[in-house]
């Protein structure tokens, strides 16, 4: 075993521990649903911060997007990731962490599709979303492997990429169904100190390289940067080095479009404002959640940007997925300090992926314990036995995702890229209008729902048939965008054109904006 392999597999270890330690103590914290699923909303500023920050950055941004993004576009990369933190997080805290907490918490909603119920007195809307979530979340949450797999099998390259999947599944089923949204708060905060420790020391690693020279080098050394011969993706100095993305400056507002207010409409990012405890821990956790953004966010991308220069311009045997895990070994791979900060970012790595991961997996579990059993199976199920199926589904969701990883299923993989859009684009414009008016009509809601999955169904439809199934998921952000978009205009249109049948009870809900 080498001094890398030692020191990443004692970092795994302490972590483990500190994973299992935390699901023992959140046990006896979630012995009822609503503990279980929103922490009593009970939630403090700290743990509620860190876990929106950790559920919106996986492996996947960081060896996937930033990788991807920092190689071909350069420092304008870096545009997503101060998105991400203003327009995702700080505006997302601003408009909606308030109204959600205090709606929900009127009409007693611990899921997005419980929310959807109350809110609009329907059970239809109910069934549909729950399983929107089931259908393109599960899916979605096999991602969170591959990244991460990446990374550890350039570390381990002996180790079979599935046992490292393994490994994230297991840690992550232990604590999720041991304390629920208890244990994932809590370990949210731990992981997310994790994380920025990492990406910090990530930062200061890649731009005292000899290849960046800095900050300021960086700017220098990618204007004069020049592709090799052969380069399979060349690009010129001009572009990597332009502050607004150059050629890709369209192809950047997509994304950060998608990626920022795609967060609006996600159940397991808005979920994070059911359970805060209370106005004072808002106006706290907008501030610590958005500065824990730009730090990942920025950090990600600012070392994907320099990636072309640290790797002399030469992309890894891997491809685009292995750029980040050959910038992080060619910078740290050396001393014994070194060595020390790789198995911090090992781990750093490993806790946004099990923080994204354990998200999805508890909004799916319960989209389809809480949610659909009870409405289309037995009525009057008893909440400790839906806390034990929740639980039960938790694990089943875990080895789902795992199992769609590990077998490569190319449906399972392109619906992993449509899935951020096709939720968002469906959820969006019920969710926020819900929130802001009362003339929203239930017939309004839900075309909202539809419109959302008939923009990018219809979309992928044709671009399939005219140009093949690879040109449809390339076109995959546009269409998100677009559905939101959709989403938003469709809803309150359709609402005017219909007739609200209880206006008293919308009034009555609303009066929760008037209370503590």
């Amino acid at each position: 075993m080498t001094t890398v392999q030692l020191y990443t597999v004692i970092a795994l270890c302490a972590f483990a521990a500190i994973m299992f330690i935390i699901g023992c103590i959140s046990y006896r914290k979630s012995k009822t649903l609503d503990h279980f699923l929103v922490g009593g909303r009970n939630i403090g500023a700290w743990a509620t911060a860190f876990a929106y920050g950790t559920a919106y950055f996986s492996a996947v941004v960081f060896v996937g997007y930033a990788g991807q993004h920092g190689w071909n576009i350069g420092i304008g990369a870096i545009w997503i990731g101060i998105g991400n933190a203003v327009l995702g997080c700080l505006l997302s805290w601003l408009l909606f962490a308030n109204r959600t907490r205090k709606m929900t918490k009127r009409l007693d909603a611990k899921t997005m599709p419980e929310y959807f119920e109350k809110r609009y007195d329907s059970k239809g809307m109910k069934i549909l979303a729950s399983v929107i979530i089931f259908v393109f979340l599960v899916p979605y949450s096999a991602a969170v492997y591959k990244g991460l797999g990446a990374l550890f099998s350039a570390i381990f390259p002996g180790v079979e990429t599935w046992v490292w999947m393994l490994i994230i599944a297991s840690l992550t089923a232990v604590y999720l169904v041991a304390g629920g949204y208890v244990a994932t708060s809590y370990t949210d905060l731990v992981q997310g100190l994790v994380m920025i420790v990492g990406v910090i020391c990530l930062i200061i690693a890649v731009l005292n390289n000899e290849n960046v020279g800095g900050l300021a080098g960086l700017i220098e050394n990618l204007k004069n940067f020049q592709s090799l011969p052969g380069d399979p993706n060349p690009v010129t100095g001009e572009q990597l080095s332009d502050i607004f993305g150059g050629s890709s400056f369209r192809f950047l507002c997509v994304n950060i479009m998608l990626t920022s207010f795609g967060t609006w409409g996600l159940p397991q990012m808005i979920g994070k404002f059911y359970a805060i405890k209370d106005t004072a821990a808002i106006r706290r956790g907008t501030l610590i959640s958005t500065i824990f953004c730009l730090v990942i966010g920025c950090g990600a991308y600012l070392v994907g940007s320099a990636s072309r220069l640290v790797l002399g311009g030469q992309l890894p045997e891997g491809g685009i997925d292995s750029v980040i895990p050959a910038v992080l070994l060619k910078v740290l791979g050396g001393d014994t300090v070194g060595i020390i900060l790789l198995a911090v970012i090992m781990i750093l790595l490993l806790s946004a992926s099990m923080s994204t991961l354990e998200a999805v997996v508890l909004t799916s579990a319960s989209a389809v314990a809480v949610d659909l059993i009870p409405s289309i199976g037995r009525k009057n199920i008893k909440p400790e036995k839906k806390m034990l199926l929740t639980r039960i589904f938790c694990l089943v969701f875990v080895a789902c995702s795992f199992i769609f990883a590990t077998q490569n299923i190319p449906i399972i993989v392109s619906l992993m890229s449509f899935s951020w859009g096709v939720v968002s684009g469906c959820f969006i414009g019920p969710y926020i209008w819900g929130l802001f008016s009362k003339k929203i009509t239930k017939t309004g809601a839900f075309a909202g729902v539809i419109s959302g999955l008939i923009t990018v169904g219809g979309a992928t439809l044709a671009i399939s048939l005219n140009s093949g199934f690879a040109a449809a998921a390339a076109k995959s952000p546009e269409m998100g965008v677009v559905a939101m978009a959709v989403s938003m205009v469709v809803v309150p249109v359709v609402s005017a054109l219909t007739k609200k049948k209880d206006c008293q009870r919308a009034e009555e809900i609303f009066q929760c904006y008037n209370e503590e």
